[in-house]
């Protein structure tokens, strides 16, 4: 009764609100102009740069952050880590929001967005690396959708369906692991067609590899993150189990980023080695190369070895929120800053300040439904009709 006295008294107007109402109404109106006006009239994307922001933020960098659902299900339904299991709501609330995002996010992007579906029902274009991703990613996120309904089902009353979904959960578990492993790996595929345009410290041959080793990364990382602020802005709707496992998921995720980071480490420099690219480290690139390799992969990797060591929440949070800035900056290079290195700064490529308005818009959109749902649905604490069942 409290906590719905203190949400009622709640002004409604606080920074919050005013920032995002705002975001929302220039993104509207850069919405209505995008497709009014072309791609041309909002972006600085040409021939020489047809992928900018939104393909490098919005979706290289969503699907990499969204990968939290696929590590959590796996470490708890398949591993059968059963003391994470709080964690599992919501990350795949985070992965569906964050897939559902990106697909939104695509219709920007494409200059005929009505024609997404065409490669499935015109024509097969199976031999194509994009055909391959965009065909996981519509199925993983019907599977994450699924995965997702057992908490608005709970919400509604509907218990029989509640319980058929719940029972295939080992399968959507697998599927989920399968095709993720498939499309975060394509993604960085796609640059391997690229090799006299991405520069040669960030293209390699492993690069599928990077970006799935890196995708663990960001799931872990983001778990982590998102717990963090759901403590701090949702702790009025977290029950008693998740309040008691918050700790071991933060710790148990740090843990684990902390072998994965130390092993991408590792075969990022035999990347490096492999294609005998040592005498770029001496470049203006490679100085960057080494702030994103010691800076966000083995800082990070030592901070978490650290906090768990010491056993400081503080220095968990923290270094989750640093690694996810460092997935922002790999993805981001990759795809904006490290490509078409070789031309003039004049023919470079520099977001329209209405691509930043886009992805803001974008993100705000997924902040507030996040905050929808779980300020309404069974995401951080048991519906009392299932207890000890989920």
């Amino acid at each position: 009764m409290s906590s719905e006295h203190a949400t009622a008294h709640k002004p409604v107007m606080s920074p919050f609100t005013i920032v995002a109402g705002i975001v929302l109404i220039l993104g509207a109106l850069v919405t209505v102009l995008r497709f009014t006006g072309g791609l041309a009239a909002t972006t600085n994307l040409s021939d020489y740069n047809p992928w900018g922001l939104w393909i490098g933020f919005d979706l290289l960098v969503g699907v990499a952050l969204a990968a939290g659902g696929f590590v959590t299900s796996a470490a708890v339904y398949i591993f059968g880590m059963k003391r994470y299991h709080s964690a599992v709501r919501p990350a795949i609330l985070t992965g569906f929001l964050g897939y559902a995002l990106v697909v939104f996010a695509l219709h920007y992007d494409v200059g005929q967005p009505w024609r997404l579906p065409y490669p499935f029902i015109v024509q097969s274009g199976t031999t194509s690396l994009l055909f391959e991703v965009g065909a996981c990613v519509a199925l993983y996120l019907t599977v994450l959708f699924i995965e997702f309904t057992p908490a608005p089902l709970e919400w509604l009353g509907f218990k029989r369906v509640r319980n058929l979904v719940v029972k295939l959960t080992m399968l959507l578990t697998i599927l989920g692991v399968i095709l993720s492993t498939l499309h975060q790996s394509s993604l960085g595929a796609l640059f391997l067609i690229a090799p006299s345009k991405l520069h040669p410290l960030w293209y390699s041959g492993y690069l599928p590899v990077f970006f799935f080793v890196s995708a663990i990364i960001a799931g872990l990382s983001m778990v982590i993150f998102e717990g963090g602020l759901a403590h701090k802005y949702f702790h009025d709707k977290m029950d008693e189990t998740h309040l008691r496992e918050k700790e071991d998921v933060a710790f148990g995720f740090a843990k684990a980023a902390a072998w994965v980071l130390a092993g991408y480490f590792s075969i990022k420099v035999i990347g490096v080695a492999v294609d005998n690219n040592w005498s770029y480290l001496a470049t203006g690139y490679g100085a960057w190369f080494l702030v994103e390799l010691l800076g966000f992969v083995a800082l990070p990797c030592f901070l978490y070895a650290v906090a768990v060591r010491d056993h400081n929440m503080s220095l968990v949070k923290y270094t989750a929120g640093w690694t996810v800035l460092g997935i922002v900056v790999n993805r981001l290079n990759v795809s904006l800053v490290a490509f078409n290195w070789h031309l003039p700064s004049s023919e470079r490529y520099f977001p329209h300040w209405m691509e930043i308005v886009i992805s803001l818009f974008i993100v705000t959109i997924g902040v507030l439904v996040f905050r929808f749902i779980v300020t309404r649905m069974p995401i951080m604490h048991e519906h009392p009709d299932y207890h000890g069942e989920h």
